[in-house]
């Protein structure tokens, strides 16, 4: 997991370009989801990280997106409400 706000803006691009990070989230609210969701980049800086897979997101206690990441969301949620 990468912090957006321990990371300059080249250091950020490259790790993008090099898809070395996927996927984004939000530390406060822990949900993770697409690079490119609407959702995602209305959040704060300081709240912003970065996951190179699904599961290290997973791992860490995020759940996905419900915007961006629909079909993984379900899923999620029908495995929460299971338990």
């Amino acid at each position: 997991m990468f912090r957006h706000i321990e990371l300059n803006q080249a250091k950020l691009f490259r790790l993008i370009k090099r898809s070395t990070v996927v996927l984004a989230g939000n530390r406060k609210l822990k949900i993770y989801g697409r690079l490119h969701c609407k959702s995602g980049k209305r959040m704060k800086r300081e709240n912003r990280v970065f996951f190179v897979n699904e599961p290290e997101a997973l791992a860490q206690g995020y759940r996905p997106c419900g915007h961006c990441m629909r079909t993984a969301y379900k899923i999620w949620k029908e495995a929460k409400v299971e338990n």
